[in-house]
């Protein structure tokens, strides 16, 4: 509102410095150029996660599934209960990990695939339904989402940081311009009228709760 207002103003009536004008109105360009960028990048990772979600579902159900599979070999002696070592899995313990989280997936679909390469190198006979390939299918497309989600999310971070460090810079040119607009008008009566005038500017003022509300006339 101080902008547009000295913009409004010629030379000879601007209330505040020129000096103070032009640094407002570098700093707004700044920050609103900086605001779009952020909302730009926040669409950006929003559209992509919801992409992403679906290949993460899919993922964790292969996954969970192989998990499940290679269990059900083990308890019908198929496989031996020593190579769950291989997949980084407790010997005598048939429950599924924990896979609600990204980075659980992303763990122990790498120990599950690494560990069925190490068995049938050993001469174990592959595990079917899921088979490993599809698993390492479903699991490369959904790490490629996972690093592309990462790296999004840190160039929104990264865009939202660069707001933040405008705000002390920000903050120093709203507090000058107020002392400048409240000198200006300080002379002004009666006291509405004068803050009436510093609203024009955005200078905003609040009641306290003892302090009594300007009567409007009915």
């Amino acid at each position: 509102m101080a902008v547009e207002k000295g913009e409004e103003s010629n030379m000879y009536d601007l209330i505040y410095s020129l000096k103070t004008l032009t640094e407002a109105r570098n700093l707004l360009l700044r920050m609103e150029g900086a605001q779009k960028y952020y909302r730009e990048c926040y669409e950006n990772q929003a559209r992509s996660s919801r992409k992403h979600q679906a290949n993460v579902k899919i993922a964790r159900l292969y996954v969970s599934h192989f998990i499940q599979v290679l269990n059900m070999s083990v308890l019908r002696q198929e496989i031996k209960k020593t190579h769950k070592e291989f997949y980084g899995l407790p010997v005598d313990n048939y429950s599924v990990p924990d896979l609600t989280s990204e980075a659980a997936i992303v763990e122990w679909g790498r120990k599950i695939i690494n560990g069925e390469q190490k068995r049938t190198a050993m001469g174990g006979l592959p595990i079917y339904n899921p088979t490993i390939a599809k698993v390492k299918v479903r699991y490369d497309i959904f790490i490629q989402g996972y690093e592309m989600q990462k790296n999004l999310q840190a160039i929104t971070n990264r865009s939202l940081e660069d707001i933040a460090s405008m705000r002390k810079a920000a903050d120093e040119i709203i507090l000058d311009i107020w002392n400048q607009v409240e000198q200006e008008f300080e002379h002004v009566q009666p006291n509405e009228e004068r803050l009436n005038k510093c609203r024009e500017y955005g200078v905003v003022y609040y009641y306290r709760s003892s302090e009594k509300l300007p009567q409007k006339a009915v």
